[in-house]
């Protein structure tokens, strides 16, 4: 599908943004750097520079070198990863409960939870806002800002070519307010919550372990663009 400039509205461009964010922050897969490719042909602005600065950096690194710098960035570093209910209650018992909220989230959006990845992957949070509900999906994000500000300060600092893409993101969302940009120099600093005990029944991995190589997201068959389906194979 096609979509034409003069159609697009501010909410639609939004959705532009976190469609191809979703597929960039994806394990890296040639099908969803050409998806996302399509895409960047209608996003404009700073957006469409940072996420065209992540597109042409993932591919200069080669389909190998890629995956393994994706790993090394994600799934090694604490700091650095997606999941959202990391950030907000780490290693406690409020974790399952948090991830289970974004369960009900896409449920009561009519989508179901996905099946091969935790339900507070950013990549999964992205697609549910670009392609289901896109005022649920930016509820979502919104909540999630300070998180989100911390993980491209870590990616910005280490040099990832990924922190564009986060970037672009956090331009759709708005402004943090000055208690948010104190929370966030204190999660910065001190890391996520801990608790020593009392984490059952939902002791997670961090980040949590994937089975194989599934899909991210609610679909990912037919073509590129907003809508329920897209190109590509999602990533781990």
């Amino acid at each position: 599908m096609k979509l034409l400039k003069r159609s697009r509205t501010p909410a639609l461009a939004d959705r532009l943004v976190w469609q191809c964010a979703s597929l960039l922050l994806s394990y890296p897969d040639g099908a969803q750097l050409a998806a996302a490719e399509e895409l960047l042909d209608h996003v404009e602005g700073a957006a469409a520079e940072q996420l065209s600065a992540t597109l042409a950096a993932v591919r200069a690194l080669g389909p190998m070198q890629a995956a393994q710098d994706y790993v090394a960035t994600f799934d090694m570093r604490r700091r650095a990863t997606m999941y959202l209910t990391y950030w907000t209650a780490g290693d406690t018992r409020n974790r399952g409960q948090a991830m289970l909220a974004f369960a009900q989230a896409y449920r009561d959006a009519g989508a179901p939870a996905p099946a091969d990845e935790a339900p507070d992957f950013l990549p999964v949070v992205l697609e549910f806002a670009a392609t289901v509900d896109a005022g649920v999906g930016r509820r979502l994000l919104t909540e999630h800002r300070v998180p989100l500000g911390v993980l491209h300060g870590v990616l910005r600092d280490v040099g990832s070519p990924y922190a564009s893409a986060v970037a672009a993101v956090l331009a759709t969302l708005p402004v943090a307010t000055d208690e948010e940009l104190r929370r966030a120099q204190r999660l910065a600093a001190d890391g996520p919550p801990a608790e020593a005990v009392g984490l059952q029944p939902f002791t997670l991995t961090v980040p949590p372990k994937r089975a194989g190589e599934a899909g991210v997201g609610m679909n990912r068959a037919g073509e590129a663009g907003v809508g329920m389906n897209r190109a590509g194979e999602g990533g781990r």
